[in-house]
């Protein structure tokens, strides 16, 4: 895949166009539920290779354990689930790029082949 530059633009009306056409993902969902142990390796190693998941991960579990309970904690519980959620998808989406790209590029090899 060749490497393309997008404007917020072109990002914010293809974000539109995979919200209004739910079909586009039965594909998609079967991909990636077949890839999904290997695309889960590759998360946890994207994660902890930007330091993610080391010490600033153990300190806010410790910090959060450590409220007692009560609202406060529970409040500070969901405020770290959504934060990681929010990470892991944005390097999901990256990787997800990646595993494009890649596509891509076998796909080329195999036609210049023939």
């Amino acid at each position: 895949m060749p490497a393309r530059r997008f404007t917020a633009e072109q990002v914010d009306a293809a974000v539109a166009a995979l919200s209004d056409d739910s079909e586009r993902f039965v594909h998609a969902q079967e991909i990636v539920t077949h890839a999904a142990p290997g695309l889960q390796r590759v998360l946890n190693e994207a994660l902890s290779a930007g330091g993610w998941f080391g010490e600033a991960h153990e300190a806010q579990i410790t910090g959060v354990a450590s409220i007692g309970e009560g609202p406060e904690r529970e409040s500070a519980l969901r405020v770290l689930i959504a934060e990681e959620t929010r990470l892991s998808m944005l390097v999901g989406v990256a990787v997800g790029l990646e595993l494009a790209r890649e596509l891509f590029d076998v796909d080329d090899d195999a036609e210049e082949m023939t």
